[in-house]
C-alpha cells in the first residue's frame, strides 16, 4: 500500500493542519478560486434559468437544450479541475512513490464519465 500525502509532509504550508490531520486538501490560488467560482456562478444561473423555464411552461425542446448546455458547462469545469489534479496532486503523489494514486485516478475518471 502506498503512502498518502500526509505521510510525507509534517505541516501544510498553507493551513498548517490538513497534513497533520491526514486530510486530503487542495490549496488553490486566489486566481484559480476566482475562475472556478465565476464558472460555477454562470452554471448556477443556467440552472435557475431552467427552473424558470419550467415555471413558465416552456416547450420541452427548449428546456432540454438548456439542460444539455448546463451539463456541458459542468463537464467542462470538471475536466479543467481533473487536468489540474493530474498535473499537481497526482504528479506529486507519483513523485513521492505512491503509485496507488493511479487506481484512485482510474476510479475518478470512471465516475466523471
Amino acid at each position: 500500500m502506498g503512502k498518502n500525502r500526509g505521510d510525507y509532509l509534517m505541516n501544510c504550508e498553507k493551513c498548517g493542519k490538513c497534513c497533520k490531520q491526514n486530510m486530503k486538501s487542495t490549496h488553490r490560488t486566489e486566481e484559480e478560486k476566482k475562475n472556478i467560482t465565476k464558472r460555477l456562478n454562470i452554471i448556477e444561473g443556467q440552472v435557475r434559468g431552467i427552473n424558470q423555464m419550467i415555471t413558465d411552461d416552456r416547450y420541452c425542446d427548449d428546456v432540454l437544450i438548456q439542460i444539455a448546455a448546463a451539463c456541458k458547462s459542468l463537464q467542462t469545469l470538471g475536466n479543467s479541475i481533473l487536468e489540474s489534479h493530474l498535473k499537481t496532486c497526482v504528479a506529486y503523489e507519483i513523485q513521492m512513490g505512491n503509485l496507488d494514486i493511479l487506481e484512485d485516478v482510474i476510479k475518478l475518471i470512471k465516475k466523471l464519465q
